[in-house]
C-alpha cells in the first residue's frame, strides 16, 4: 500500500499501531494488506500467516459460531482501534455561504448597484442654487428636508435587497436540513444480521464492528469487507467495483473475500468482518471521491511528495495493486492525482451505480462530491422531470419577455425626458446640473430594473420546491419512502402500474390450507394420524432441513395474535404445515446444525426449486428438493403411496395429478409446492457440480396447497387506479390460474372482458422474432391488453416495462410505476419511471434501485402517491395561475405608468414587497394545499400538456383585465374621485402622494383576494371549499394583509406611503374583494367560445428535443442554460437552485451513474409524446421474481379457469 499516512483520514486510525493494534492479534493495516488480495493468493495468506480461518477469527478474538459477546467495553475498544462502520460526511454548507449565493442573483446585483449609485448621488448638492437652470430636475426640491430624504428610496432598495436573500438564503438551509433529516431516516432504516451471543440479532448498519460474524443472504448489500467462514452456493454481483458484470462465485476455500458494495445475487453464508467505514473498499473510494476537490487544491503544494493516495485498493486483483503502488510512489503529486482521477472517472464509468451503490457507508453528501465528479468527466446529461423541462421553457419565455419590456421602459424614459428638456426646451446641458440628470437617468434605470424584478417568476423555484418538500414529508406519513424528489411529481402522470403479487397485493402471510399426500387430497390439513407415517416423517424432515434455517416461526407479539413468521414466507407456511401435523422443526435442525449441510443448492429464478443434501450415518447421501409444483413434478419418476412405499410415476400420471390436484389448487388462488426426495449412494460420490444429473429422478413427497390472502384494502385501491387512468397489470412468478385467480379477487380483470394472461413463455414467443430478438412492433401487439403474465422471470418484467415505455402506439408516451422487492426486480425497477420497493420484504439491492420505498409493503400506498404526484402538479399551476397574473398586470402597469407619467405607479420598494407576497408567501400558502380523492377522479396529464391549461389562461387574463381597468382609472381619474391631489408627474424627492398610495393598496389587496381565486384551476365554483383544512393558507392571507396595514399607515417615505383614512380602505377593500365576484364571472364562460386561448402555454415544437439527440449529445447544454447565458435572468438561479436541491438528494440516487442517467433520461425525453388520447387501454403491469411454464388465454366469461392450461 502506498504512503498513506499523509491523509488525515488514515492518520487516526493507524495511532495504535504500535502496541499490535490494541490488544488484537491483527493490525489495521495487515487487514488492509489482506483485504487487497483475491482468489487463491488470500486463501493463501489466510492459511500461512494466520492459520485457516479460526486462527484469523482468534486474533480478532471472535467465535465464528457464537460471534461476539456483545459486551459495550469490547465493542468501544474495537471502534476505535478498526474505526466505526462511518463515512464522516461532508460538512453542510453554512447559512453564510448560502447567503453569498444567493446574492449572485443577476437582477439583484443589477438592483444592489443601481441603489449605490441612487445613494451616492443623493448626498450630492449642485454647487450654487442653479433652481431654474436645470430644467425640470429640481421643480419640487425647494424645501430642503425632501431633498435629503433623496436618500431613503436607496437605501430601502438595499433593504428589501436584503431581506429577499435573507429568506432564500433561510429556504435553502431549511431544505438542506430536511434532506439531511430524510437521509439519516434511510439510514438507520437499514439494518443487518449479525450473530452476537450465538443469537442472530438485526443491527443497525453502522453499529457493526471488525470481528463481528455477520449473516449475509439473497439480495443483500455487504456493508463491510469480510471474509467467508461457510457460504452455500454464494454469488456476488461485485460490478460496483471492478465493472465486472458477471456475478463471482465465492467459496471459503476459493474465492472467500467479501467487499462492501456488492451485492449477494444468490446463495447463502457467514463471514467474519474484516474491514469497515473508510478502511473498507468502498469507503476507500467514497474517501476518494470526498478527497477529490480538496485534492485538487493541494495538487501545487505537494508536487514535492509522492501524494498519498490509497488508490491501489481499486486494482481488481493483488498483483494489479502492487504494480498500482509501485508506480504510485515514483510518481509526483500532480501525475499521481491524474491517476486518482481517472480511477474516479473510471469508478464512475464502469459502474452502473458505483459510488452510491455503496450506500451503506452512507455518506450523506455523496450526491455534491458527486457533483464535482460530474463537472470533471463530461457530465451526462440529467434529465429533467416533466415539470421541470416545461418549467424551464415557461421561465426562459416569461424571462425574455420580461427584459425586453425593461428595455424599452427604460428607453423611453431616458428618450422622453431628453427630448423634453433638450430638443422642446431647447435647455443647454450644463455641467452643475450633470449629477443631476445622472440622478434621473438612475431613476429610470431602477424602474426598468423593477419591471424586470415583477416580470420575472422567482418564486417558481421556490413553489417547486416547497411543494416537493411538503409532499416529501407528508408521504412519510402515508407509507412512501420518497428517495428521489422527482419521483413524487412523476407518479402523478402514472399511466400504468406493473405490480407484483406477493406481499403487494397479498397479505404475505403464507399458510398452508391443502395437502396431497399418499394419494389422498385433503381438502384441509388433515390429522396426522390419516397419513402415513414413514411419509410423515420423510415429509417433516424435508421441510425442515430443506429451508433457510433463518426461516422460523415465533410465537405472537400479542396473546391471541398470529405466530409471527420470520424470513421467506413460502418457507414459514410450509414449516407452519409441519406444526399443524403435531411436529416440531427445530429438534430436527439441531440434529444437523447448518454447517453439516453436505450442500445446497439455493432457490433462484432459473432453479425455481431449493436442494438440500445431508450425509446419512451409513456414509450415504440424500438429497430434499422443494419447488413450484409442475418443476418439481416434471422431475419425479417416483411417488409415495398411501403406505409410504415408492411407486413408479409416469407422464401419464403427472398430467392426472395435473388436472385433479393442481389445477384446482390453483384455481382457489392457491400456490402449489411440491416437496420430494432422492438417494444417492455414498460410493462413488456423486458430482455435486452436475446439476442436471442430481435435480431429476427424484421421488415426491406431497404437495401443498398455499394460501397467500388477498390484503383487504386492495380491491378498493385498484378501482382507485382504474377510475384514475391508470392500468394495474400483474406481473407474477406463479402458476398461471393462481395468478389468474388473485387477479379477479383483486378487481384486475373482470370476467366477460377482453383481456390476455399469459405465461412468460408465450409472452416471449409473441414478442420475438425468429432470431429470438425483441421486437417492438410485437410487443405493441400485446401489451394494451395484458393484465396478467404469470411464471414470468426479471428479464420478462424488464422487457414489459421497456416495451411499454417505448411505445409509439399510443400518442401519449405511457408513465409506467413497477413494484419489486426482489435482487433481480433491480433492472425493471431502475428502468421504470417510478420503482417502488417494498420497505419490509424488499432486498437492499431493489431498495437501492428505487425511487420511492413503500414501508409497509402495501399496493394502497402506491394509490396515494399518485395522488399527492397529481397534487405536486396542481400546486405549482395554482401557484403559476397566481404568479402570471400578478406579473402581467404589475408589468403592464409599470410600463404604461412610466411612458405616460414618466415615473411608475408602483415604486421599486413597493414591487419588491408585491414580489415577496406574491413569492415567498403565495408560494408556501399555495403550495401546501392537501390532497383531495377528486385529484383521483379525472386522467393523468401527459408529458405533453402544455402546464398552462386553457382555463388557468382564461382566468390570468380575465383577472388581468379586471386589475387593469380598476387600476388605470384610478391612475387618471383617481384624484377626483376621491378628492384628493393629483400624484402624476410629481418632481423627483417629492413626498409620497395618498392617490399612488391608494393605487399601490388597491393593487395588493386585488392579489390578496385573487390568492383565494387561485386555490381552483379547473374551473370549480367554489374557491373556498376545503380552505380550513388548510392553516397555512389562512395564516398566510391574514398575516399579509396585517403586514400591508402596517406599510401603508407606517411605512412612509421608504415604501412611497401616505396613510389613509377608513374611507379610502373600505373602498380599496370593496375593489379587492371584487376579485371573488369577478372569478365568478369569468368561470361562467365557457372555454370553447375562448378558441385563441388553445395555443397559450403551449410548448413550441422547436423546443421539443427528439430523443436521439439527448443521448447523443452528453453535453450539459439545454434550451435554458443557453438563454441563461443571453438573458441572465433572475429566476434561473433559483432553477438551478432546484436542481442543486434535486442533486442534494441525488445523494439517496445509486449514484449519478450513467445507467441512472440515462434511465432518466429515456424516461422524460420519450415523454415528449402527447396526452389528449388518455381513453386507450394503454396502461402497465408489475412482477414476481419467478418463472416459465405454458399456457397462454383469454379466458372467456364463464370459467375463468378451465381453458387455462394447455
Amino acid at each position: 500500500m502506498g504512503d498513506m499516512r499523509n491523509s488525515d483520514f488514515y492518520a487516526k486510525n493507524q495511532r495504535n499501531e504500535g502496541n499490535h493494534a490494541g490488544g488484537f492479534g491483527i493490525s489495521l493495516l495487515d487487514l488492509r494488506t489482506l483485504m487487497e488480495l483475491r482468489g487463491t493468493e488470500a486463501v493463501v495468506k489466510i492459511q500461512e500467516d494466520y492459520g485457516e480461518m479460526e486462527g484469523l477469527c482468534k486474533r480478532l478474538k471472535t467465535s465464528p459460531t457464537e460471534g461476539l459477546t456483545g459486551d459495550p467495553v469490547d465493542l468501544d475498544k474495537r471502534k476505535e482501534v478498526y474505526g466505526p462502520n462511518l463515512i464522516p460526511p461532508k460538512k453542510p454548507k453554512t447559512f453564510l455561504q448560502l447567503v453569498w449565493e444567493a446574492l449572485q442573483d443577476v437582477t439583484l446585483i443589477i438592483l444592489e448597484i443601481a441603489a449605490m449609485i441612487s445613494l451616492g448621488l443623493s448626498f450630492y448638492q449642485p454647487p450654487g442654487g442653479g433652481g431654474e437652470t436645470c430644467g425640470t430636475a429640481n421643480a419640487g426640491a425647494e424645501d430642503e428636508g425632501e431633498s435629503e430624504a433623496g436618500w431613503i428610496e436607496g437605501a430601502a432598495i438595499l433593504l428589501s435587497v436584503v431581506c429577499v436573500v435573507l429568506v432564500t438564503a433561510f429556504n435553502d438551509w431549511s431544505k438542506e436540513k430536511q434532506f439531511r433529516g430524510l437521509q439519516s431516516r434511510i439510514e438507520q432504516e437499514q439494518k443487518f444480521q449479525v450473530v452476537r451471543g450465538g443469537q442472530v440479532i438485526q443491527l443497525p448498519v453502522a453499529d457493526i464492528v471488525v470481528g463481528d460474524i455477520a449473516q449475509i443472504k439473497y439480495g443483500d448489500l455487504l456493508p463491510t469487507d469480510g471474509v467467508l467462514i461457510q457460504g452455500n452456493d454464494l454469488k456476488i454481483d461485485e460490478s460496483s467495483l471492478t465493472g465486472e458484470s458477471d456475478h463471482v462465485r465465492k467459496a471459503a476455500d476459493k474465492d472467500p473475500m467479501l467487499l462492501s458494495g456488492t451485492h449477494v445475487m444468490e446463495g447463502s453464508g457467514r463471514m467474519v468482518v474484516t474491514a469497515v467505514g473508510v478502511n473498507s473498499q468502498s469507503g476507500i473510494i467514497f474517501t476518494l471521491l470526498g478527497a477529490g476537490g480538496e485534492e485538487e487544491e493541494k495538487k501545487e503544494k505537494k508536487d514535492s511528495h509522492p501524494s498519498s493516495h490509497p488508490i491501489a485498493t481499486i486494482a481488481t486483483d493483488g498483483a494489479a495493486g502492487a504494480n498500482a503502488t509501485g508506480n504510485a510512489s515514483l510518481v509526483n503529486g500532480k501525475m499521481q492525482d491524474g491517476n486518482t482521477e481517472n480511477n474516479q472517472t473510471k469508478v464512475k464509468k464502469q459502474d452502473g451505480a458505483a459510488a452510491m451503490e455503496m450506500q451503506p457507508l452512507k455518506s450523506a453528501e455523496g450526491g455534491e462530491s458527486d457533483e464535482k465528479e460530474k463537472k470533471k468527466s463530461s457530465g451526462s446529461k440529467k434529465e429533467k422531470s416533466v415539470l421541470q423541462g416545461k418549467l424551464t421553457k415557461l421561465a426562459v419565455q416569461i424571462g425574455k419577455a420580461g427584459l425586453v419590456m425593461s428595455a424599452i421602459t427604460v428607453i423611453i424614459l431616458v428618450l422622453y425626458f431628453a427630448i423634453d428638456n433638450f430638443v422642446l426646451k431647447k435647455r443647454p446641458w450644463l455641467p452643475e446640473c450633470t449629477p443631476i440628470y445622472i440622478q434621473y437617468f438612475v431613476k429610470f434605470f431602477i424602474i426598468g430594473v423593477t419591471v424586470l424584478v415583477v416580470a420575472v417568476p422567482e418564486g417558481l423555484p421556490l413553489a417547486v420546491t416547497i411543494s416537493l418538500a411538503y409532499s416529501v414529508k407528508k408521504m412519510m406519513k402515508d407509507n412512501n419512502l420518497v428517495r428521489h424528489l422527482d419521483a413524487c411529481e412523476t407518479m402523478g402522470n402514472a399511466t400504468a402500474i406493473c405490480s407484483d403479487k406477493t406481499g403487494t397485493l397479498t397479505t404475505n402471510r403464507m399458510t398452508a390450507v391443502q395437502l396431497y399426500a399418499g394419494d389422498v387430497h385433503f381438502k384441509d390439513i388433515p390429522d396426522p394420524s390419516s397419513i402415513n407415517a414413514k411419509t410423515l416423517d420423510m415429509l417433516v424432515n424435508a421441510i425442515s432441513l430443506n429451508s433457510a434455517y433463518t426461516t422460523k416461526i415465533l410465537p405472537p407479539d400479542k396473546d391471541g395474535g398470529l405466530p409471527k413468521q420470520v424470513g421467506n414466507k413460502t418457507e414459514c407456511g410450509l414449516l407452519g404445515l409441519v406444526l399443524d401435523l403435531k411436529r416440531d422443526y427445530q429438534p430436527i435442525r439441531n440434529q444437523i446444525p447448518e454447517e453439516k449441510l453436505y450442500k445446497v443448492y439455493t432457490f433462484n429464478s432459473v432453479r425455481k426449486s431449493m436442494s438440500t443434501v445431508i450425509k446419512l450415518p451409513d456414509g450415504n447421501f440424500r438429497m430434499y428438493s422443494k419447488g413450484a409444483s409442475e418443476i418439481i413434478l416434471k422431475k419425479c419418476s417416483n411417488i409415495l403411496n398411501g403406505a409410504g412405499e415408492a411407486r413408479v410415476f409416469r407422464p401419464r400420471d403427472r398430467d392426472e395429478m395435473v388436472k385433479k390436484v393442481i389445477e384446482p389448487m390453483a384455481c382457489d388462488g392457491l400456490r402449489t409446492i411440491c416437496v420430494g426426495f432422492r438417494d444417492f449412494s455414498g460410493n462413488p460420490e456423486p458430482n455435486w457440480d452436475d446439476e442436471n444429473n442430481i435435480l431429476t429422478d427424484l421421488t415426491a413427497i406431497c404437495v401443498v396447497g398455499i394460501e397467500d390472502p388477498v390484503r383487504p384494502e386492495v380491491p378498493d385501491a385498484i378501482r382507485k387506479c382504474q377510475r384514475a387512468g391508470i392500468t394495474v397489470r400483474m406481473v407474477t412468478g406463479d402458476n398461471i390460474n393462481t395468478a389468474r385467480a388473485i387477479a379477479i379477487k383483486c378487481g384486475i380483470i373482470h370476467p366477460g372482458e377482453d383481456f390476455l394472461c399469459i405465461e412468460g413463455k408465450e409472452f416471449n414467443r409473441r414478442i420475438r422474432n425468429e432470431k429470438g430478438e425483441v421486437e417492438q412492433e410485437r410487443i405493441d401487439k400485446v401489451w394494451p391488453k395484458l393484465r396478467v403474465l404469470a411464471r414470468s422471470s426479471p428479464t420478462d418484467k424488464h422487457t414489459l416495462v421497456k416495451g411499454i415505455i417505448d411505445s409509439t402506439l399510443v400518442d401519449q408516451r405511457q408513465v409506467v410505476a413497477v413494484t419489486g422487492d426482489g435482487t433481480n426486480d433491480g433492472p425493471a425497477l431502475k428502468k421504470a419511471d417510478v420503482g417502488f420497493a417494498m420497505g419490509i420484504a424488499g432486498t437492499d439491492v431493489a431498495k437501492e434501485a428505487s425511487d420511492i420505498i413503500l414501508t409497509d409493503d402495501n399496493f394502497s400506498s402506491i394509490v396515494k402517491a399518485v395522488m399527492w404526484g397529481r397534487n405536486v402538479y396542481d400546486s405549482i399551476s395554482k401557484f403559476l395561475q397566481f404568479q402570471l397574473t400578478v406579473n402581467v398586470v404589475a408589468v403592464i402597469v409599470a410600463f404604461t405608468g412610466a411612458c405616460i407619467t414618466q415615473d411608475s405607479p408602483l415604486k421599486a420598494v413597493q414591487m419588491l414587497w408585491v414580489n415577496l407576497i406574491m413569492d415567498t408567501f403565495a408560494s408556501l400558502a399555495l403550495a401546501t394545499e392537501p390532497p383531495t380523492e377528486s385529484l383521483l377522479m379525472r386522467k393523468p396529464y401527459g408529458r405533453n400538456k402544455p402546464l398552462i391549461s386553457s382555463t388557468m389562461t382564461k382566468n390570468i387574463l380575465g383577472h388581468a383585465v379586471y386589475q387593469l381597468i380598476l387600476i388605470f382609472s384610478l391612475l387618471f381619474v383617481g384624484e377626483k374621485l376621491f378628492d384628493i391631489d393629483s400624484g402624476r408627474n410629481a418632481p423627483l424627492h417629492s413626498p409620497p402622494s395618498e392617490h399612488y398610495t391608494i393605487i399601490f393598496n388597491t393593487f395588493v389587496l386585488m392579489q390578496l383576494f385573487n390568492e383565494i381565486n387561485a386555490r381552483k384551476i379547473h374551473g370549480e365554483r367554489n374557491v373556498f371549499e376545503g380552505i380550513y383544512r388548510n392553516p397555512i393558507f389562512c395564516s398566510i392571507i391574514i398575516g399579509t394583509f396585517a403586514i400591508q396595514i402596517v406599510i401603508v399607515q407606517f411605512g412612509g417615505k421608504p415604501f412611497s406611503c401616505s396613510p389613509l383614512n377608513l374611507d379610502k380602505w373600505l373602498w380599496c377593500v370593496f375593489i379587492g374583494m371584487g376579485e371573488l365576484v369577478w372569478g365568478q364571472v369569468i368561470s361562467t364562460i365557457p372555454n370553447s367560445k375562448l378558441r385563441f386561448l388553445k395555443g397559450a402555454g403551449q410548448l413550441t415544437q422547436k423546443d421539443e428535443v427528439p430523443e436521439e439527440e439527448f443521448n447523443e449529445d452528453q453535453e450539459e447544454i439545454d434550451h435554458a442554460e443557453r438563454e441563461l447565458r443571453r438573458g441572465q435572468i433572475l429566476w434561473f438561479r433559483g432553477l438551478n437552485r432546484i436542481q442543486t436541491q434535486i442533486e442534494v438528494v441525488n445523494t439517496f440516487k445509486s449514484g449519478t451513474s450513467f445507467q441512472g442517467a440515462l434511465r432518466r433520461q429515456s424516461s422524460t425525453t420519450s415523454q415528449n409524446q402527447d396526452v389528449t388520447n388518455v381513453s386507450s387501454p394503454s396502461h402497465v403491469s408489475l412482477s414476481n421474481a419467478l418463472s416459465s411454464p405454458t399456457s397462454t388465454t383469454a379466458a372467456p366469461a364463464g370459467h375463468p379457469c378451465r381453458e387455462c392450461v394447455s
